[in-house]
């Protein structure tokens, strides 16, 4: 039965029915239970910051964003599983960061859907899939990446640690044996000659399946290098910088994953002096009105991969200003395209998208280990001081010859 009201002459009229807006759906696709929970519920609690953000500014197409979280027990055929979901759910935009491996299975449901689908397409925001194929073999037009890749970590450190003196001319590299392990040795080779350095051993191991790192680091001392770069992470750096602090072994690390939750504390002293190449350090920040703003949100300062997720959610906040879609139907293809045309000002410098790769050319923090530090790490008296913001169009490279994007009809 029709809702029933009087005009202002008295005479009684049935209402119209409340028409909604078409509400912005974002799916969160991450790895919230098995061994990567940690790392997976700090990309979703800053996805989920950022949403905030976006409706507290008045949402978008005249209803705030909605967003649901999708667990992929940190596994590519979950992730599957999940997407399928999440489409089914009307999803517009997926965000994902723990694992490439993933990310690689994410961008391919995406490709296909998109293709048996016009009109009704999916974008993924990667948050921290840093292979290379997923913006060169994979790369396709509904694939944001929006942090860095091993050649930018690699690029960022080098020209810090050369530039402190810290670098030496004999360097180590030792990382787990996957695309983002084989690409962190590779851009280690690559930087070589500009970094002055000579690579004396490599070495690739199995991920997270060896407990004890001796051996490693008897080889290590062997070749005695005066920096080790690693990509390493969760128990591969832990354990491998403990049993580099048993030995007795005074070497530098260069590492990309120093700054994730419980290395600092459980590596003690032995992490005093080690770098890292990040997309984010809060020491780093021009002010503290975002680490103090996201504290206040969240009841912790942003850590580890929190701060540059926050800045994706701002920047794509920044894209949906310039589209209005009257309450209608909306267009990831539009929401996509305006995207490309963005450059979001972080506290550490400016984000663009290059259109060629949709790989973000993004400043890279390079900082070391210290004591007392401004934000201390792990509930220690340490943590992470910046030696260097490498500027975007220094820490970059050419996009690859194999990523040949194909954009859509316009």
């Amino acid at each position: 039965m029709a809702m029933m009201t009087f005009t202002a002459a008295g005479a009684l009229v049935a209402a119209a029915p409340a028409v909604h807006a078409e509400p912005l759906k974002i799916g969160i696709i991450e790895s919230l239970s098995g061994s990567q929970t940690s790392t997976g519920r700090l990309y979703a609690t800053a996805v989920e910051y950022g949403v905030d953000q976006i409706n507290k500014a008045g949402g978008f197409n005249g209803e705030p964003v909605q967003v649901t979280e999708y667990d992929n027990a940190g596994g590519a055929p979950e992730a599957a599983d999940k997407f399928r979901q999440a489409v089914a759910d009307g999803v517009d935009i997926i965000f994902q960061g723990a694992s490439s491996a993933i990310a690689g299975q994410l961008t391919e449901d995406v490709r296909k859907h998109n293709i048996r689908n016009t009109g009704k397409e999916v974008m993924f925001i990667n948050l921290g899939g840093e292979a290379m194929e997923l913006t060169g073999d994979k790369c396709q037009f509904y694939h944001f990446r929006f942090t860095t890749t091993a050649p930018m970590r690699v690029n960022a450190l080098v020209s810090a640690m050369k530039e402190s003196g810290d670098l030496g001319t004999k360097v180590y590299s030792i990382n787990q044996n996957y695309s983002w392990g084989q690409d962190m040795q590779a851009a280690v080779k690559a930087s070589a000659e500009k970094g002055g350095y000579e690579v004396i051993d490599e070495v690739l191991h199995d991920v997270n399946k060896i407990q004890d790192f001796a051996p490693f680091v008897a080889r290590i001392k062997a070749a005695a290098p005066n920096t080790v770069f690693t990509g390493n992470w969760s128990n591969d750096l832990l354990l491998l910088m403990k049993a580099t602090g048993d030995a007795g072994l005074d070497v530098t690390f260069a590492t990309a994953f120093l700054d994730q939750p419980g290395n600092i504390a459980n590596a003690g002293k032995t992490a005093l002096g080690h770098y890292i190449a990040n997309n984010y350090d809060n020491a780093a920040a021009k002010t503290d009105a975002f680490p103090e703003a996201y504290k206040q949100a969240t009841g912790h300062y942003p850590i580890f991969v929190e701060g540059h997720s926050a800045f994706a959610l701002a920047q794509l906040q920044q894209a949906l200003g310039t589209l209005d879609f009257k309450g209608g139907e909306i267009s990831v293809t539009q929401i996509a395209l305006a995207l490309e045309n963005t450059t979001y000002e972080t506290p550490v410098g400016p984000v663009s998208v290059r259109k060629e790769d949709h790989q973000t050319i993004r400043p890279v923090v390079v900082s070391k280990v210290a004591e007392n530090a401004k934000y201390p790490a792990d509930n220690t008296d340490m943590g992470f001081e910046t030696v260097k913001i490498v500027p975007a169009e220094e820490a970059i490279y050419p996009v690859q010859e194999s990523c040949q994007m194909e954009r859509p009809e316009q």
